[in-house]
């Protein structure tokens, strides 16, 4: 990773386009030209995105053909993609989106916009926020940063801390170990990595999203959950409405629900819909959307896949869902919870190995090469903190996030108090801890 000041000209060129685009959205009087001018400014941002993002990976599949029919291939261009591009891409769209809907005003002052745009703790790696919730907060003069909001924004910022250096960083050192000499180890030890590397990519990247929330909220701005708790969960549709929330609302707000009503829209014309067909065009949409939710994650297949894994697990349990469900009380929930946890870990293979044929090979293994007696801890002060590191996240998010949060907590008599002494705890267990080999955010690739 590193800096090139022109690609900072990127990031302005999809402010303008959008800015440009919004504004004549809303002058226009006609609807057709308003559709016009919403696709010339999404094909215009899309163009960036794919150019920097994608291009490569097509080249790719072209090359694979030309190698079939014996032609020259195509070289790369060998560009690198800008930090955050995916994020602020897609924030930029929502809001010309909703410009057109009529849902906002198209904000007339520049530098307004652009500070919603590149509002700095959530740039590189999300949350995609709407501007619904931002720009009302960036037009305040009276912004005032109280003693409250610095208070919680600091607990929740050396959480989202804790859970990237403590956990998700030490995690990673069994998961590469593992991954990357995946030749070498059995089934139990890939096992173990996979579901290790589900709570890496979780505390990896919530982490992230608690640590902007915290600083916006120490500057006195509000910014939407991005998770919230999501292995509790009690299917993957439910982990899929906790997971990464800002992404999963943007794909169905702007992709899932207007492709749904397109299909209904033209069965209900032919007088072909029923209720069987709406279960179809909902598990057609679903495909689509984690299809491209996949391919949105990163320019290979193995992403593809793993959104159309997701997919189908949903669709699944849209054809298999019941009305009422009855509750199993802790043993029913331990064991949903459980499934959840173990099919997201499973698709996660396809994440994080390089290749399609290493997750084929790494599931392979875990298969049909298990054995406990084999398994291997590599480092075993590593794997006690690894183990250690994630009791302390089950028991903080079961017993307290679960039902409360950090701003109850301050609400409550001597909370400030409270609130100070889990922080130094906080910064007590990364200064012991910690893993301060300075590995980056794995969203930043995004």
């Amino acid at each position: 990773m590193r800096f090139i000041p022109s690609y900072i000209l990127i990031l302005f060129i999809t402010i303008t386009i959008d800015y440009i685009a919004a504004i004549k959205i809303e002058k226009s009087e006609s609807k057709k030209r308003k559709k016009f001018i919403l696709l010339l400014g999404i094909i215009n941002t899309c163009l960036v995105l794919f150019i920097f993002k994608y291009f490569d990976f097509f080249i790719d599949n072209i090359n694979f053909f030309y190698g079939l029919l014996n032609l020259p291939k195509i070289r790369h261009w060998g560009i690198i993609l800008p930090i955050g591009l995916s994020f602020h891409t897609f924030q930029s769209l929502s809001y010309v989106i909703e410009v057109y809907r009529g849902n906002l005003k198209a904000e007339k002052n520049l530098l307004t916009y652009s500070l919603f745009v590149t509002m700095f703790p959530q740039l590189v790696a999300g949350p995609i926020e709407r501007a619904r919730n931002i720009l009302p907060q960036l037009k305040k003069c009276d912004h005032i940063i109280k003693y409250s909001d610095f208070s919680i924004g600091l607990t929740r910022f050396f959480w989202g801390l804790l859970k990237k250096v403590v956990i998700a960083d030490t995690a990673a050192i069994f998961v590469n170990s593992v991954y990357n000499n995946f030749e070498f180890h059995n089934g139990s030890t890939l096992l173990v990595a996979t579901f290790l590397f589900g709570i890496q990519i979780y505390c990896d990247f919530s982490g992230y999203s608690d640590m902007a929330i915290g600083i916006a909220q120490m500057l006195g701005f509000r910014f939407k959950e991005n998770f919230t708790i999501p292995y509790f969960s009690k299917n993957v549709t439910e982990f899929w409405r906790r997971w990464h929330i800002s992404l999963s609302g943007w794909f169905r707000d702007y992709l899932f629900w207007p492709l749904s009503y397109r299909i209904s829209g033209k069965l209900k014309k032919e007088r072909y819909l029923c209720i069987k067909t709406e279960y179809i065009i909902f598990i057609c949409a679903t495909l689509i959307t984690f299809l491209l939710c996949g391919l949105w994650h990163g320019a290979s297949w193995n992403f593809v896949f793993w959104g159309g894994l997701n997919g189908l697990i949903l669709s699944i349990e849209i054809l298999f869902k019941k009305k009422k469900q009855r509750t199993f009380y802790f043993i029913g929930k331990l064991l949903r919870t459980s499934y959840v946890f173990i099919a997201i870990s499973f698709t996660w293979v396809f994440f994080r190995a390089a290749t399609f044929s290493q997750s084929v090979t790494i599931l392979k293994k875990i298969f049909f090469q298990f054995s406990l007696s084999s398994f291997q801890f590599l480092n075993t002060n590593i794997f006690a903190t690894i183990i250690f590191s994630i009791l302390i996240l089950i028991c903080t998010e079961y017993f307290f996030l679960r039902k409360s949060s950090f701003a109850v907590l301050f609400s409550k008599k001597n909370g400030d108090i409270q609130t100070t002494s889990v922080t130094i705890i906080m910064i007590f267990f990364i200064i012991l801890f910690g893993n301060s080999d300075g590995s980056q955010f794995i969203y930043f690739q995004f």
